[in-house]
């Protein structure tokens, strides 16, 4: 270990020392940005760039482990990313399903996935579906997986799932729109029954959501780092929660 490492690790061990575990979010929401950037600064190819980016999941669950977090959502690829050329998208739906399943073969992790699966190649969605099925039982952290998600989508896909579902009933529109309201909205979300994210944090030093749990992040807290995030390390992630931990969340009051 040279210095550099020792005072980091000096460092990173001062920072959780200080934090209260009383005030740590239960639910992070985390934008994995800065892969291809991160790749090309170190002269390397986009698809190693994204690998280096998945190996680091695993790293951030333990730390959000010793942390007490209870539920994660991994923004893995967007709706927008699809229209990636295919020479970058293959390889990266194949990144993203050996994570899938290192998540699942781990045992700590309940997985769950979020996103439009119809959108997604059926191999992806097997291995969504069985990652789902292997880890129901866990009683873990709740990973959520964000593939083929978008925010604006996932809202128009509750609007749907609410005018099909009482389509069947035969309630009519009237009486509907008696009834619709956050509640009921909320329930028809690929994140229903979860608690909202009481944190976001983004990597790669941009300063915006991109459609990332657009409902859910209401009156989330954000952090913004500069690091990509296959450079992302545990001091970024502490000091993430330090940052939280002291504001004051008012909820508009």
């Amino acid at each position: 270990m040279n210095l550099r490492d020792l005072v980091y690790k000096l460092y990173a061990r001062r920072v959780e020392g200080r934090l209260d575990h009383a005030q740590v979010p239960k639910h992070i929401g985390v934008i994995l940005d800065g892969n291809r950037r991160w790749a090309r600064a170190a002269g390397g190819t986009t698809e190693q760039g994204h690998q280096a980016g998945a190996e680091k999941i695993r790293e951030l669950l333990g730390w959000c482990a010793e942390t007490d977090v209870e539920v994660v959502t991994l923004w893995l690829l967007s709706t927008d990313n699809l229209d990636r050329p295919e020479e970058e998208l293959v390889p990266l739906l194949g990144i993203i399903e050996d994570a899938v399943r290192d998540l699942a073969a781990d045992g700590r992790w309940r997985v769950h996935h979020v996103g439009t699966l119809d959108l997604l190649p059926g191999r992806t969605q097997a291995v969504l579906k069985e990652a789902e099925q292997r880890t129901v039982g866990i009683d873990g952290i709740l990973v959520n997986v964000a593939v083929g998600y978008g925010g604006r989508q996932e809202i128009a896909h509750a609007v749907r799932s609410i005018l099909l579902e009482h389509a069947r009933k035969g309630t009519s529109f009237e009486e509907l729109a008696e009834i619709v309201d956050i509640d009921l909205i909320a329930e028809h979300l690929y994140t229903r029954g979860q608690p909202d994210p009481d944190l976001v944090i983004r990597t790669s030093g941009e300063q915006r959501l991109s459609g990332f749990m657009l409902w859910q992040s209401a009156h989330s807290e954000y952090y913004f780092c500069e690091v990509f995030w296959p450079a992302f390390r545990k001091v970024d992630f502490l000091r993430a929660l330090r940052d939280y931990a002291a504001r004051h969340r008012r909820y508009g009051a």
